[in-house]
């Protein structure tokens, strides 16, 4: 008996070792596999699958016309992908003074002058944000055993940060030329030489494209249906009720709409195209009611971080260069209040933001106009030179309409004036101490209009319908913000006419 156990213990500690030796081959053999199986970098890397994603600089390829062999596509795509994500790790390593990452996309020459740099930063307490937003590569050299690219990237653009511990000391826009060698090593692109070569100026344009003579008969709403405000092109998105809303707004006389899209619902980066579709459908029916649409763009963005302005980009260039030819369009409103975002996510960062997406969209759309809808007159000499209509929104007494104007006036040198928002609710009942009225609501409509028409000032109104139910994103769960919020409409949501809407229909009798 003792003998037999002896034996099966043998026995198991064979197969113990058998299997233990044949594990660590597996183990090694996987590995070895793994590492000469050209694996996505971004798997092995600090790369999450978003990161790629997020860094979505434009890049314009000239036509290929190199020394060398010629140029395989698929191989210039990996090209592309390397250098661009260079960029990223290199931006993330110089936002955070951490070199981690750079080991994957540069060589070891380049490796060592950007840690240098990396500890100076780090010693001195200063970091530097940085995005590129266009590049422009044309490739000189392809060897002939394909591992050497050299290739100039030309008025590559980007926005600079200079921090110092949490102040920020300078912001800069930059075009810079550079001449780069990449070697392809282990099955990846590695960034060899890299300098920066001379940038012929850059030819941006400033100049207005409208003028306050085709701006003074802009008449109109701003529009939600009635049953699904703030949210238009979502599941009761109907062809139907926008129709019949088109030709009333029509029949008033009123000739503008202003729309609202909102940039996470309609897919940010990566445009839904049933989004689009709808957004299509909206614009031919405004076209049938001869009407014309300002678009507002990026409605509930609120990041403004450089390292989601790419991302902001595509999207803008998505939408506009679907819809600029449209003969509905009147123009792009960039966002909506973007000033009351200035104290959570800073001034400066707001402003900078708008500012490139302004240049941004008039590259892609130079013959329509660019607004911002500011909350106010006291915020919109922001970037008057650089908008070509100045509008604003205004809720305040009549008799503060004149005096807020002509200050405005004096600082956007006869910019054409829009007031892409006004109106006042009807709403009468315990939060407002019964104090409001449909009557009172009319004149407020009779006052604003006067001083709309003596200054040949283009107008929408907020808005077409009352809603009876509003989003707690749009003035949260409170009810003496939400109730008042529910009666600024024109029509009841019974459609009831109420009598400011015969003011504004009087508008076109004038």
């Amino acid at each position: 008996m003792n003998s037999r156990n002896k034996n099966l213990y043998r026995a198991l500690l064979l197969l113990a070792f058998v299997g233990i030796n044949a594990a660590i081959l597996f183990g090694i053999g996987a590995i070895w596999v793994y590492m000469n199986s050209g694996a996505d970098k971004a798997s092995i890397l600090h790369l999450t699958a978003g990161a790629e994603d997020n860094y979505q600089p434009r890049m314009e390829w000239e036509e290929l016309e190199n020394e060398g062999r010629p140029m395989e596509q698929q191989t210039l795509l990996d090209i592309q992908k390397d250098y661009l994500r260079s960029w990223y790790v290199r931006n993330v390593a110089f936002a955070s003074n951490d070199p981690y990452g750079l080991d994957d996309y540069f060589t070891d020459s380049m490796r060592v002058k950007l840690k240098r740099i990396l500890e100076f930063n780090r010693t001195s307490g200063t970091t530097v944000k940085q995005t590129t937003l266009a590049h422009h590569p044309k490739l000189e050299f392809y060897s002939s055993d394909g591992k050497l690219v050299v290739f100039t990237d030309q008025d590559v653009e980007s926005f600079n940060e200079v921090w110092q511990g949490e102040e920020k000391l300078h912001t800069a826009r930059q075009i810079n030329s550079y001449r780069v060698l990449m070697l392809l090593e282990d099955g990846f692109w590695r960034i060899r030489h890299f300098e920066e070569i001379e940038t012929p100026e850059e030819n941006i344009s400033n100049q207005s494209v409208v003028s306050s003579g085709n701006l003074k008969d802009l008449k109109g709403v701003n529009y939600y249906p009635a049953q699904n405000p703030w949210d238009t092109f979502g599941v009761d998105f109907n062809e139907d009720t926008i129709e019949a809303d088109f030709q009333k707004i029509n029949q008033m006389g009123l000739n503008t709409v202003r729309i609202f899209i909102p940039y996470q619902d309609f897919g940010e980066a990566e445009i839904n195209e049933e989004k689009l579709d709808k957004l299509k459908k909206v614009f031919d029916l405004a076209a049938e009611a001869d009407l014309l649409i300002l678009v507002t763009l990026f409605d509930f963005y609120g990041d403004y971080d450089l390292m989601d302005w790419n991302r902001t980009h595509r999207h803008a260039e998505t939408i506009i260069s679907s819809f600029k030819e449209h003969p509905a369009l009147l123009g792009w409103d960039i966002k909506n209040e973007p000033d009351l975002d200035f104290e959570s996510r800073g001034k400066a960062g707001v402003l900078a933001w708008l500012e490139e997406m302004i240049r941004q969209i008039k590259k892609i759309d130079p013959d329509h106009p660019v607004t911002i809808g500011w909350s106010s007159a006291n915020a919109a000499n922001n970037l008057a030179e650089q908008l070509d209509i100045i509008s604003y929104h205004f809720y305040e007494s009549p008799e503060m309409f004149a005096p807020s104007l002509s200050e405005l006036r004096s600082h956007i040198n006869n910019k054409p004036v829009m007031i892409s928002e006004f109106g006042i609710s009807s709403y009468s009942g315990i939060w407002n101490a019964f104090t409001g009225s449909e009557e009172d609501q009319a004149n407020y409509y009779s006052k604003m209009v006067s001083h709309f028409e003596k200054d040949n000032i283009s107008f929408l109104s907020w808005t077409l319908y009352d809603f009876e139910n509003i989003p707690v994103e749009v003035v949260g769960r409170f009810p003496w913000r939400r109730a008042p919020q529910k009666s600024y409409g024109i029509i009841g949501n019974d459609g009831r006419i109420k009598p400011a809407y015969e003011i504004m229909e009087m508008t076109q009798k004038k």
